[in-house]
């Protein structure tokens, strides 16, 4: 372990592939290896494409690109020192300072490097790189490698989409005249089915085929048991006792296809039954872990939702186009979502997103990634507390929507931890399980 992070104030250090057999040390030796040969291999089917637009140019920027791909690839494998960036995007100089402050953290006998140095640095890091190689061929600059696998995902769903689409018809005929109670269990169900969207994730599968297929509201209650922490009720509290004329839901997304989609239903909800007013999407302003937002694939989502040949799901991207247009629902993006720093250093590193943050009465934390970059992605024990883990962080009220898929799980009873992994080793990282968990820095007592 880093000496330097060791006596951290007490704070646990970082997960790193570092520990050999660990879930970081697999991650970076098969998981990162096989989605950047997965990048590569798209960019070469796609050479044609390049040629028909651009050329001979764009038969230049796919060789290069794939050269520079390759080179990244090798210098993981063979735990070379992580390099500073080269291209002059708006974050390249954020980066390279972040670079400098892990060297200085790790001290002088050894490089920063893939294997050496926290996990949740070289894997925001290597996407990073995959923007460089292609951002530094200009013919393909804008050219979104994960496209194919989030096109696929959201297709392959539709079924469940429509199910939702349904119900949320059979919700917003009635809700005129829904009980405060009927209007939790409304927000109870799709706030669940907004976890569970969660476990469609192509940067765990290495791309693999991701989709949902079964009905979302009928799994529910068989899912039930696999929720860990369940802070809903203070989620649902914080938004009705949010005292203001205009309440504002914040939801910082994770990945496209089913789980957006979920997250757009949510959304509605909370809009079309006044329980917020506003709802502030966070995206991604390039592509990232490979199945992530960003505003294409926002915007396109509602366009396919539109154009669906099914009477509920057009008619609910209709509703969403409108909520966009009359200023409900607004899409942003912000470097420092593609940056590798814990949200406890957004204050400092980020202070206009952290004001943009507090204007919120209530922020919703997308998947597996915002909860390892809320907690810090650290060796904390299990029945440490939420709150002890955010080390601060707290612009407004929060909530962490996540199904487990990296080894960080704090805010859990003692023994909790112990009996899980008796049972099933993998319970941390295979996506199984899940958590709601809630924080308040606002109005409740600090720990």
């Amino acid at each position: 372990m880093m000496a330097a992070d060791r006596t951290l104030h007490g704070v646990p250090p970082s997960l790193s592939a570092k520990v050999v057999g660990s879930f970081a040390y697999l991650t970076v030796r098969d998981r990162l290896p096989t989605i950047l040969t997965r990048v590569i291999d798209t960019i070469h089917r796609n050479k044609n494409k390049f040629f028909e637009e651009y050329g001979e140019e764009g038969i230049q920027a796919e060789k290069q690109t794939i050269s520079l791909l390759s080179k990244m690839r090798n210098e993981l494998l063979t735990d070379k020192p992580v390099l500073a960036l080269t291209d002059s995007l708006r974050d390249t100089e954020s980066w390279n300072q972040y670079l400098q402050r892990q060297q200085k953290l790790q001290g002088d006998q050894d490089s920063v490097s893939w294997f050496k140095s926290p996990w949740l640095y070289v894997e925001c890091y290597m996407y990073r790189r995959v923007q460089e190689a292609i951002w530094l061929n200009p013919p393909i600059r804008d050219y979104d490698v994960f496209n194919e696998g989030k096109t696929q995902s959201f297709f392959e769903s539709q079924q469940a989409m429509m199910t939702l689409c349904t119900y949320m018809e059979g919700v917003n005929k009635n809700m005129e005249g829904l009980s405060k109670n009927q209007l939790l269990e409304h927000f109870n169900k799709l706030l669940q089915v907004s976890l569970w969207g969660n476990k469609c994730d192509l940067s765990i599968s290495a791309g693999q085929d991701n989709s949902q297929k079964t009905s979302p509201i009928d799994s529910l209650d068989s899912l039930q048991p696999f929720i860990l922490v369940n802070d809903s009720n203070r989620v649902w509290s914080a938004l009705i006792s949010a005292q203001r004329p205009s309440v504002r839901v914040d939801i910082v997304l994770d990945n496209s296809g089913f789980e957006l989609f979920t997250d757009l239903v949510l959304a509605d909800f909370l809009v079309s039954s006044r329980l917020a007013h506003e709802v502030h999407f966070h995206g991604k302003s390039f592509p990232w872990f490979v199945s992530d937002v960003t505003a294409n694939d926002f915007q396109w989502t509602i366009r396919q939702t539109t154009a669906a040949n099914h009477k509920w799901m057009s008619k609910s991207g209709v509703q969403w186009k409108s909520h966009l247009k009359e200023g409900a629902w607004s899409y942003h993006d912000h470097p420092f979502w593609t940056q590798p720093h814990e949200f406890c250093d957004m204050e400092a590193d980020a202070p206009d997103l952290y004001a943009t943050l507090q204007g919120a009465d209530l922020v919703l934390f997308k998947g597996d990634l915002n909860y390892r970059k809320l907690t810090g992605d650290r060796e904390w024990d299990h029945t440490a507390s939420f709150n002890t883990a955010l080390r601060g962080f707290g612009p407004a009220p929060l909530c962490s929507l996540r199904t487990l898929k990296a080894n960080v799980q704090v805010g859990l009873q003692p023994g909790q931890g112990e009996k899980l992994g008796s049972q099933d080793p993998e319970w941390m990282t295979s996506g199984k399980y899940a958590v709601i968990q809630f924080d308040n820095a606002r109005s409740e007592h600090k720990e």
